[in-house]
């Protein structure tokens, strides 16, 4: 049967005339909830992906597009998952999983060889949690993830992390049970007192809903768990000397902090191969706990720190890390009061480019990063840590913190020009080599009696 086209356009006429007097109805609720906020516009589209928007078929696209995205995680084709990512949330910036996923993918998923993450796509993870905040700000979701990056990720900078946890908090919908994890933030953040504060606020709080239903099981065990944290953070304060440091008496009592513990730290870095690293060195603590941080960098940098970066440098999200930059970071895990880890980076070239001419080896211990028992002794900013050769006290505002920075050029990295036939050995001036490398598993851990066995 041969359709007449006179009454077949009539009815498509009449079906755009509906559909635009629907739009136009439903527009105030649009705008409000689904449309795009700032940094979250459509510029980025392509023509057709535009019209699709325009169309009104956003949402239903973005869910297509997320669910094949779950294709590309199952198949680990993590570039493929970029882009997809982007759209979605530019077609649908209430896509509150979209953002949460894409910011873990994006700082935790592209690794290289050894399972280190490319760090160079740390800002454009946080650039994404910030425009997911703003476009969601009703819940409290990317505020938190946001800050998780700060606090677990970068570990380091923790006022960021202080700052977006509050922000959570303030939000209704924030999970009693993550309120506590602001104290922890703030501990790492040297805001002690502030930190015993916030729980004493939520220990309130429990204690109110628990005496409003004691029979709750959940009620009774977020109040336990309040008060937990508070009595211990109380007491590690007293322990370590911190009320003594507040009232300006710490130099007249013994604490678990005192006298300050040298460390002994040293190092060596020998340049095995191109791109190939042989790190080790000493650390005079015989409790097993200790990471040392090792980062390697570019020298001309801008935005470099001692032992970091500046990760909060981007208004907008930008998939494409920087090209010509080089960043390495892992942790140096110490075994028997040494420490020994082979650093491949000859298999990721566009991850380790090494463009420029100098570069940066830094080695960094913080004891707010640390472990509850390693901070028993060195406190909660470093008053039980010293060390002969490389105390600092300069590079992280009001801690004590352990940082030796040595040196290498690219010839001596990708061994070329005169290093092709010399083994580059950079190291401290107090290095003795500990044979770390040929050590067996087994962790010498001091015995209760004496070598005379009395």
């Amino acid at each position: 049967m041969k359709l007449k086209r006179a009454p077949m356009f009539a009815v498509m006429a009449l079906c755009l005339v509906v559909q635009g007097a629907i739009a136009r109805i439903n527009y105030p609720v649009w705008e409000k909830n689904y449309s795009p906020r700032i940094g979250s516009d459509l510029r980025g589209l392509s023509g057709d992906q535009l019209l699709i928007a325009l169309a009104g078929f956003r949402e239903m696209v973005a869910g297509i597009l997320w669910v094949r995205a779950d294709t590309y995680f199952d198949e680990g084709n993590y570039d493929a998952i970029l882009p997809v990512i982007r759209l979605v949330t530019m077609l649908d910036p209430k896509q509150i999983d979209v953002y949460a996923t894409g910011m873990w993918h994006i700082a935790y998923n592209f690794t290289d060889e050894q399972n280190r993450s490319d760090r160079r796509y740390i800002p454009s993870a946080l650039a994404l949690g910030e425009e997911g905040a703003r476009n969601n700000s009703y819940t409290y979701e990317l505020f938190f993830e946001t800050g998780w990056l700060w606090y677990h990720k970068i570990d380091d900078d923790y006022d960021n992390a202080v700052k977006w946890w509050e922000q959570a908090n303030e939000v209704k919908d924030m999970q009693a049970a993550r309120k506590n994890i602001l104290a922890m933030a703030l501990l790492r953040d040297g805001k002690l007192m502030e930190a015993a504060e916030h729980y004493q606020s939520l220990l309130d709080k429990a204690e109110v809903e628990f005496n409003k239903n004691p029979t709750e099981y959940q009620n009774r065990q977020n109040r336990d768990t309040i008060e937990s944290n508070l009595d211990n953070t109380l007491v590690r304060m007293a322990q370590r000397g911190n009320f003594a440091l507040l009232g300006g008496y710490y130099d007249e009592w013994n604490y678990d902090t005192k006298p300050p513990y040298d460390v002994g730290f040293s190092a060596q870095v020998v340049v095995e191969d191109s791109r190939v690293l042989r790190v080790e060195g000493t650390w005079n603590v015989q409790p097993v706990g200790t990471r040392v941080r090792i980062t390697l960098r570019d020298a001309d940098n801008p935005n470099g720190v001692p032992a970091g970066m500046k990760w909060d440098r981007s208004d907008t999200v930008d998939l494409d890390p920087e090209k010509d930059v080089t960043f390495m970071q892992d942790a140096l895990f110490v075994k028997n009061q040494s420490f020994y880890r082979r650093i491949d980076m000859s298999r990721d070239p566009v991850m380790y480019p090494f463009t420029t001419d100098k570069y940066y080896v830094e080695f960094y211990y913080n004891p707010r990063s640390g472990p509850p028992h390693i901070q028993d002794r060195f406190g909660f900013n470093g008053e039980g840590m010293t060390d002969s050769n490389f105390l600092n006290t300069e590079i992280r505002n009001g801690q004590r913190v352990v940082y030796c920075r040595l040196e290498l050029t690219r010839d001596q990295l990708l061994r070329t020009g005169e290093w092709s036939t010399k083994t580059p050995v950079v190291k401290t001036k107090n290095f003795v080599p500990t044979g770390a490398r040929t050590a067996d598993d087994i962790i010498d851990v001091p015995g209760m009696r004496s070598d005379t066995g009395n």
